[in-house]
């Protein structure tokens, strides 16, 4: 397979941001598009839709004023319409230097959306073209709805092509409007348009409504584009945009391909527009999900020790990621033993048999298991402590007290090795304000202590009110990342029992250290 130089396009603050529920503000759109262009190393990114919103034009001179400074502002561009330049004027007057025309590129949305002639839409089209090379813009152009033009009206498609050819538009875009396309359609249709116009730059753009974004992005490729686009988390309209993640990983591996994008900063990017976007990345989502690094089999954690034979390319040190062993009722004792030295713990062979057996036993009711949760497995099947955490920290009591129009207050009594110290604060919420407390009882005693990165909750469905609720919380100390989980009716109270095995965990580790 040839090299290919391909460049890629991320759309996810224009095409993105249509995914239902998500808007970024201008201090948003700005940081992802700093992160897209300064960290991920992306070759240009599509930030926003003219003339949309107040909101969106401020974003736009935002990101304008800090490209110009940083160097990148021709790899910023916009998506204009076909409007006698209207569209043209509000980017230019934002200070950006690259619009990207929406025409249409199939007979049907041009006869029943626009109600005109290719020969209307045409000349109304090289009219902005021309507008554009006034203002000062670089044109490139999307042909709305080109899959179903291909394959309902291809000679539309050429036609308009043809009277645009000698047009000064720096690349045409082909999207699957509709993600309606195979990959064997896909490369077909690619192939008939190079054949056809092999002067043209073509980006590819991808939508995923049968799941096919990434492999019909790979055979975009193959057929002969320079560019394709992608977004953050695949996020975008209906299901969604070929996920750049997917997009970059495959391209190297599949096809040999030479990218700008800098995957070791992959999985930070799309956790950063996770939390900001309120769309969470699914746990099997390739290279960026939590668990897709995880192997859950007993065989394959002893193939791992014995010959790395259930390892492929994607090593998750590519990403910035680890491989993890999950624990459950497929655990055999390699997993105990992969998360046992993750944790710097060390048990007899006889113990590592108890302590797998009783995994099993727990995954078998269902129960879900963390490599944190080990020491106190270890500690209950054993009785005692072989190196395992001890219940040093506890709390004794606490009051949370909520008034309507009045901020949270926590009163927090604490035990730490048999020692009782106590401390009241406010917060945004009872739990904030719970930790607020807590951090300055730690604060006092000159301790250090972990950063809360994610707080998840989970309750069944059903609709009870008093059903048990899960709380999962990520924390990080140094380099050291991990999650702890409480059970209760109340969410408050679970994420207090997840809280109090950080404690311990932390202090075991602080005490290991010291040894």
């Amino acid at each position: 397979m040839p090299e290919h130089n391909i460049q890629i396009l991320d759309t996810t603050l224009r095409d993105g941001e249509q995914t239902a529920g998500v808007s970024f503000n201008a201090d948003e759109k700005l940081a992802i598009a700093q992160l897209l262009l300064e960290e991920l190393r992306i070759d240009r990114v599509e930030v926003a839709s003219a003339r949309v919103s107040a909101g969106e034009s401020e974003a736009f001179r935002r990101i304008c004023a800090w490209a110009a400074a940083a160097g990148y502002l021709d790899r910023v561009e916009a998506l204009g319409f076909v409007d006698g330049g209207v569209s043209v004027d509000w980017i230019a007057e934002a200070g950006g230097k690259v619009v990207n025309i929406l025409a249409k590129g199939s007979l049907r949305h041009l006869e029943k959306q626009l109600k005109k002639t290719p020969e209307q839409h045409a000349e109304e089209i090289i009219q902005v073209i021309g507008h554009a090379g006034v203002r000062g813009l670089a044109v490139n152009l999307y042909l709305e709805d080109w899959s179903n033009g291909m394959t309902d009206s291809p000679e539309y498609v050429f036609g308009l092509l043809e009277r645009l050819r000698f047009q000064p538009v720096r690349r045409v875009m082909l999207p699957d409007t509709l993600g309606v396309l195979n990959p064997w359609q896909v490369e077909d249709f690619i192939r008939q348009m190079r054949e056809r116009f092999p002067q043209l730059h073509f980006d590819f753009h991808a939508h995923n409504d049968y799941g096919l974004a990434v492999a019909n992005t790979l055979s975009a490729v193959r057929a002969g584009v320079e560019g394709v686009h992608v977004t953050v988390n695949g996020l975008g309209e209906r299901s969604g945009n070929a996920p750049v993640a997917s997009v970059v990983a495959a391209l190297r591996d599949q096809l040999g391909c030479t990218l700008a994008a800098d995957e070791s900063k992959l999985t930070h990017v799309c956790k950063y527009v996770e939390s900001i976007s309120g769309i969470r990345i699914p746990g099997n989502q390739p290279v960026v999900g939590e668990n897709v690094f995880t192997q859950s089999s007993g065989v394959h954690a002893d193939g791992d020790n014995k010959a790395n034979l259930y390892a492929n390319r994607l090593l998750p040190q590519r990403f910035g990621r680890e491989r993890s062993y999950a624990l459950g009722k497929m655990s055999g004792k390699a997993n105990i033993v992969k998360n046992l030295d993750k944790l710097g713990l060390r048990l007899t062979p006889e113990q590592v048999k108890l302590v797998t057996q009783r995994v099993v036993e727990l995954g078998d009711k269902k129960e879900s298991l963390a490599a944190e949760d080990l020491p106190f497995i270890i500690a209950d099947v054993l009785k005692t402590a072989h190196g395992a955490t001890q219940d040093n920290i506890h709390i004794v009591n606490y009051s949370l007290q909520l008034a309507r129009g009045m901020r949270p207050v926590a009163i927090v009594k604490v035990s730490i090795h048999g020692e009782e110290y106590e401390a009241a604060a406010p917060g945004d919420g009872q739990y904030d304000a719970f930790m607020k407390a807590l951090w300055i009882i730690y604060e006092k005693l000159g301790k250090s202590h972990p950063v809360l990165t994610d707080y998840q909750v989970t309750i069944p469905p059903g609709g009870k009110t008093d059903a048990l609720v899960s709380a999962s919380i990520a924390w990080k100390k140094g380099d050291y990342e991990f999650k702890t989980r409480g059970i209760d009716s109340d969410q408050t109270e679970a994420a207090i029992k997840a809280t109090v095995k950080m404690l311990n965990i932390i202090e075991n580790m602080d005490l290991n250290q010291l040894k």
